[in-house]
């Protein structure tokens, strides 16, 4: 006997039931013998059960046509419309990318010819690269400019040189058509002896914010293989302050910035091999880099060579990573030994390092000290975050009083340190935690519907 079945959705636009199931493009001649298989089945209900209207030419659902009666319950459904917006499973990865792809190139905006010949008209019949180079500039579409620098390329006795190749790949980079840039760089690559450090530094920097990361360090080993021929093909400082700041822009995960921190790590020292004197930028990336991977000591130890083997003075950054790194594994008293320092120099700490430093004394049982890090925060301008304020809060409830941590928090919204939106929020925390004893105490109750975030 055949039992109730019921429908469900499935990937690729069609839905299933048990083995059968219909998908676009099907024959007409499968769909009639599936038919013919249905009318086999009797149903009272039969003519409300299906309707189906099939287009001449192809053989495809309307939907409008197409209806299904719930109360049967004889037989099963053999197929459905290949769509429904009644489906609760999410889209693949695949098919949203496929769906990505085309609406960006149905979306992809086309060449303004007028705009194209109006340029065109303002270029001499034997132009130079400065000219040329000067009427890209000039242009603010960049489908433009792509087409000025293809056209140029097909003019007999013109070559393009570093400047037209550096402002149509400045143009395409700021416009982010980054599959166009990388064309252009591909031509650039190929054409020897044509290039410069800030032409290749621009090239590295966009495909860095295209998160191109591979295709900036084959750009930056081009620019190694030919600095023994041509010296301004030679990486700089800044070269490698954009592939560093590139490979610390992966996230937060400690893992993932524990695999790049390799790649940190060997190029600062191919960077320091090949006579790069460092500047405060590449040594905070270690630094920072050293404590997003929770490698401190490291962190320390290019902190204690930055005066006596790089000659460089650590600023306000140096000490809000490296504060934030000590506070993380739980070395408050060093942190706080950093932190001192840092004033005595005349550093005006971070907001990064005063959340760190709350929340570790805070955990560390040190409430009091922590509260009055947390007014000096406020006084020097630095505003603490939702859960510097949710942590205090919760050990002064924990390790003293419940009316402790509620006159803290009426302390807070009077110094209009904390909305309203952040009130009911730290409140309905302490409701949570401590639901009774607050509502006791303070004559607060409890109600969920009111609970507006």
């Amino acid at each position: 006997m055949l039992k109730n079945q019921s429908m469900f959705s499935l990937t690729r636009n069609c839905f299933k039931y048990r083995t059968t199931y219909f998908r676009r493009n099907i024959p007409s001649e499968t769909i009639r013998s599936t038919l013919s298989f249905c009318h086999k089945f009797h149903d009272p209900n039969e003519k409300y059960l299906l309707r189906i209207v099939f287009s001449h030419h192809t053989h495809k659902f309307e939907r409008s046509s197409f209806q299904i009666n719930s109360s049967c319950t004889q037989f099963p459904v053999p197929f459905a419309p290949f769509s429904s917006p009644y489906s609760t499973k999410a889209p693949s990865r695949s098919y949203r990318r496929r769906a990505r792809n085309r609406l960006l190139k149905s979306s992809k905006p086309t060449l303004d010819q007028a705009q194209f010949q109006l340029a065109l008209s303002q270029l001499p019949p034997r132009f130079t690269t400065e000219e040329l180079c000067s009427v890209i500039a000039q242009q603010d579409n960049p489908l433009v400019c792509l087409e000025l620098f293809h056209w140029a390329s097909q003019q007999p006795r013109f070559r393009h040189d570093v400047s037209t190749f550096h402002i149509t790949i400045k143009k395409l980079g700021t416009a982010k058509m980054f599959q166009e840039m990388d064309d252009i760089v591909n031509q650039l690559i190929a054409v020897p002896l044509i290039g410069s450090e800030a032409l290749f530094n621009t090239v590295i920097y966009y495909f860095t914010q295209a998160r191109k990361l591979t295709r900036a360090v084959n750009v930056f080993k081009h620019m190694k293989s030919k600095r023994n021929l041509i010296c301004c093909y030679r990486p700089s400082i800044r070269t490698y302050n954009i592939l560093f700041a590139a490979f610390l822009g992966r996230g937060s995960n400690s893992y993932i910035n524990h695999v790049y921190m390799e790649t940190i790590r060997c190029l600062f020292r191919q960077m320091v091999n090949d006579g790069i004197k460092p500047d405060i930028f590449s040594l905070n990336s270690m630094i920072k880099g050293y404590v997003l991977s929770l490698h401190v000591n490291d962190a320390l130890r290019i902190f204690h060579q930055m005066g006596v083997v790089y000659d460089c003075q650590p600023n306000a950054l140096t000490y809000d990573y490296l504060i934030h790194g000590l506070c993380a594994q739980g070395r408050t008293n060093n942190a706080k030994e950093l932190f001192n320092e840092m004033k005595t120099k005349g550093f005006v700490p971070g907001g990064k390092s005063y959340n760190s430093l709350v929340n570790s004394l805070a955990l560390g049982g040190e409430i009091g000290e922590a509260v009055n890090y947390l007014w000096e925060m406020t006084n020097k301008q630095r505003s603490p975050d939702f859960i510097t304020f949710r942590t205090v809060l919760d050990e002064i409830c924990r390790q003293r009083t419940i009316q402790e941590g509620m006159r803290f928090l009426q302390e807070l919204q009077e110094n209009d340190l904390v909305d309203g939106h952040a009130y009911r929020k730290l409140l309905y925390v302490l409701e949570d935690d401590y639901g009774n004893s607050v509502g006791r105490n303070n004559g607060i109750e409890r109600n969920v519907n009111d609970r507006t975030f």
